[in-house]
């Protein structure tokens, strides 16, 4: 298992994460996962399923401290009145104790930077978590947080995969010590999974081209990968990309993708920024 290294955390490079997945399949998928060797368990407020994320931790049976847990503060709950109360109630949800990494979801243009900031310190400094960060921030925002912050931002999410370039991102973690965790990271609706490129490799490297997809991400030095499933037999083949590489003209073919498209910040959540 690939360790990213920021900031003083030690981020599974590959997580599992858990949006949609709810009730008894929640539990089972979360145990599942643990079984097949992730050690990265993603969730979230707005998902409405750490209560079962932490019940599945708790069942899998390994040590608390071998799983990196990670949770996040939806848009709405990041000022200064609400942050910290959002993170305990997140924290008793889970019931493993203080969580390993705390993220706000996506900024709010309409609630000060400064405020949100302070607030994520706060909860670290109260023990609720170990390691702080953000998701979905632009890379100039990601600079500013980064600079406000007492305690070191470890990473920012944001969803990246061949189709969708995050360089100014990768830039901004870079120079910030930030790992960046790739939520979607092999895209929505099956369109990268049958792009001819991803398809060839796939084919040359008897692998599938989810693998291929998650191979180039946790290839990156900076980068992780949280791909969700609710077959357990999917769950199992992600994992497994370890036990081979990609060669070099496989990566310039997948970096040469990311040129195709830019992601713009959606301004339901972010209208004061424009690009990420």
């Amino acid at each position: 298992m690939k360790i990213i290294e920021a900031s003083g955390a030690r981020i599974p490079a590959l997580g599992f994460g858990t949006y949609k997945l709810t009730g008894e399949t929640c539990i089972r998928m979360v145990g599942e996962a643990i079984e097949a060797g992730y050690r990265h368990i993603d969730t979230a407020r707005m998902y409405g399923n750490e209560r079962e994320v932490g019940e599945g931790v708790r069942a899998s049976g390994i040590e608390r401290d071998d799983i990196f847990v990670t949770t996040k503060v939806w848009y709405e709950d990041i000022g200064a009145d609400r942050l910290v109360a959002t993170a305990e109630a997140a924290v008793d949800a889970l019931g493993i104790g203080a969580v390993d990494l705390l993220l706000i979801h996506w900024p709010n243009a309409g609630i000060p930077l400064e405020d949100s900031i302070s607030a994520l310190n706060a909860a670290k400094e109260q023990g609720l978590t170990r390691h702080i960060g953000v998701a979905n921030f632009p890379s100039t925002l990601l600079d500013d947080a980064a600079a406000m912050s007492t305690a070191p931002l470890v990473c920012n999410q944001v969803e990246y995969h061949p189709l969708l370039s995050q360089e100014a991102i990768l830039g901004s973690c870079e120079r910030n010590d930030m790992a960046l965790i790739a939520y979607s990271p092999i895209g929505q609706g099956g369109e990268l999974l049958q792009h001819p490129t991803v398809t060839g490799i796939a084919q040359r490297r008897g692998r599938t081209p989810a693998q291929v997809i998650l191979r180039w991400e946790i290839e990156q030095p900076r980068v992780g990968a949280i791909p969700r499933t609710s077959n357990p037999d999917r769950l199992r083949e992600n994992f497994d990309v370890f036990s081979f590489e990609l060669s070099e003209t496989d990566r310039t073919a997948l970096n040469d993708m990311t040129r195709q498209r830019k992601r713009l910040v959606d301004p339901a959540f972010a209208p004061a920024w424009d690009r990420i």
